[in-house]
């Protein structure tokens, strides 16, 4: 009777134990970051279905919120990664473009600071700056832009190889490290990172197939003419017909085009190499029998009518072609992030995690002719947030507030009870989650984009954004001043910043921008410091080549 008694009694204790991890665990929420790359807000359904459907993304709307004015503060990618996990401006950070700069590897990150306080960290898929995160406890990131297609990884133990499709692959390394060396002990941070739909855009081969047969509804500013707007918009060099290349974007066969003699705008040696290096010096035989059927038919097509067509039926073709496999590419993502929830669902994890969606930026879909991201124009300045965190969130609310990747370090610091850094300049919208919008305060964002001269040509600018208008300053080459009405232009069609009628916004306008560039500690010094480095860079590059150059002909 004894020993029963002391055997019930242990059971009791260990029932209390087991009961008291589980109280002190909820105190502190697992958390996962999924973030895809230039993934455009108007391609998720639950913003607006006339594009695609996406029902797993849509999950998080319908059990958490739904952010309508969230954008970044740098629209490219490792600038935009870079302020996500610093919490600061790119001017303080270093990371202000993709190729030029340099991260400043002395700043605190948001996992470092998740890892001090106890969490599991990890991060699977594109990081796209360093092969060393900080903060991490164990990593799989794909070097640089990283490949669809049999993808290489970098690991804590070195480079590795995994054949498949990489978006299904990111996927199984989350999951992989759920099921097998997650401490159920430890609360997690977890970044699930995908390189779709980056361009160039390679869907998995049933995809590539499926897609290809679909048409889209064209974006009412597709054929812009630039009209009243700036000499940014007329110069940028991201036009679906004279920049998207032949080979590389819309997947016709680089020997194809050779043989054409008439293809008008001609096909770049760029646009052969990296079509080359992409698709045919990754793929196994296996992969190209199911590739090659459609890139034929695509190539057939082209080969028998881009001869024959006017330029607006080019243009067409050109977008079909781009939204089939940039669609394609976000249907596999879509199907992955379901795996994932169903994972959390059949697990019991669900109920203790914060899921967030979002991604590095915004991306043009042919609103304006164009595709690629970089400006302070909606599309690109936009980006999705969905939030579902159950018991705090309501499900299907929804935020008109103006957050920012700026924001999401502090958010997820404060959502786990950790005491964020005062240098940090962000503002954390855990209260936009509870409910309690009272306490938002901000009622403007800040905006600065440095990449210039560089890929697409989009001009240096910066700017200040609210709710109702947008003034940006477009700079180093040029010097000029752009105001949008965003409630009565919300397609940003018209510049009104000589508009007698507007005076008075553009002057309230511009004393608020100057008082947010001293608030973010950037100045005119800072440009000019940024644009002398830049062209030192380039001078120093061009006298290599030039002594390269000298070298190949002796």
């Amino acid at each position: 009777m004894k020993r029963l008694i002391y055997v019930v009694l242990m059971l009791v204790m260990i029932a209390c134990k087991n009961v008291d991890q589980n109280t002190e665990t909820k105190k502190y929420p697992n958390i996962i970051f999924i973030m895809t790359d230039d993934h455009a807000y108007q391609a998720i359904s639950a913003y607006d279905n006339r594009l695609t459907q996406t029902p797993n993304i849509d999950r998080l709307a319908a059990e958490g919120m739904i952010f309508n004015n969230a954008c970044v503060t740098n629209s490219i990618c490792a600038p935009s990664r870079a302020t996500i996990l610093t919490g600061k401006h790119c001017h303080i950070h270093g990371k202000i473009d993709n190729d030029n700069t340099v991260f400043d590897t002395t700043q605190m990150t948001f996992p470092q600071i998740f890892q001090e306080a106890g969490y599991q960290t990890t991060m699977f898929g594109k990081l796209h700056f360093g092969n060393n995160p900080k903060g991490i406890d164990e990593f799989k990131i794909l070097p640089d832009q990283g490949s669809y297609i049999n993808p290489d990884f970098i690991t804590n133990d070195g480079e590795i190889t995994i054949e498949g499709y990489c978006t299904d692959i990111i996927t199984d390394l989350s999951i992989d490290w759920l099921e097998n060396r997650r401490d159920e002990d430890k609360p997690f941070l977890m970044f699930y990172l995908h390189k779709a739909p980056h361009r160039p855009w390679w869907p998995r081969p049933d995809k590539f197939k499926d897609y290809s047969q679909k048409e889209f509804p064209l974006p009412a500013n597709l054929f812009d003419t630039y009209e009243n707007r700036g000499t940014a918009a007329k110069t940028a060099e991201m036009n679906l017909l004279g920049h998207m290349t032949h080979s590389h974007d819309s997947k016709v066969w680089p020997d194809t085009v050779n043989s054409m003699d008439n293809v008008i705008p001609m096909q770049d040696e760029w646009g052969v190499d990296a079509f080359i290096e992409e698709y045919t010096e990754r793929v196994n035989e296996e992969q190209h029998a199911l590739y090659k059927p459609i890139i034929d038919s695509i190539s057939s097509f082209f080969k028998q009518n881009w001869p024959g067509m006017t330029d607006e039926e080019k243009m067409i073709w050109k977008y079909q072609r781009y939204m089939q496999d940039y669609l394609a590419s976000i249907s596999s993502v879509d199907d992955n992030v379901g795996r994932l929830l169903d994972y959390l669902d059949t697990n019991g994890l669900a109920e203790n995690t914060i899921v967030v969606y979002t991604s590095d930026q915004g991306f043009f879909l042919g609103e304006h002719g164009w595709f690629d991201k970089r400006f302070i124009y909606n599309e690109s300045f936009k980006t999705p947030l969905l939030v579902r965190w159950p018991g705090v969130v309501q499900p299907k609310s929804s935020s008109e507030e103006m957050v920012q990747n700026l924001d999401f370090a502090q958010t997820f610091l404060e959502a786990a009870g950790i005491e964020a850094p005062k240098d940090m300049q962000g503002e954390s919208f855990v209260s936009l989650l509870k409910g309690d919008i009272d306490k938002w305060t901000r009622e403007a964002v800040y905006y600065h984009y440095y990449e210039f001269p560089g890929a697409h040509a989009v001009k240096r600018h910066y700017g200040i954004v609210s709710k109702a208008f947008k003034l940006a300053h477009f700079y180093y080459d040029i010097d000029e001043w752009e105001l949008y009405d965003r409630l009565n232009d919300p397609m940003e069609m018209k510049n009104v910043y000589n508009d007698p009628a507007y005076a008075e916004v553009v002057a309230e306008m511009k004393e608020k921008l100057a008082k947010m560039r001293e608030q973010y500690k950037d100045s005119s010094e800072n440009d000019q410091m940024f644009i002398e480095e830049y062209e030192r860079q380039e001078a120093e590059w061009t006298a290599e080549e030039e002594a390269w150059e000298e070298e190949e002909e002796d």
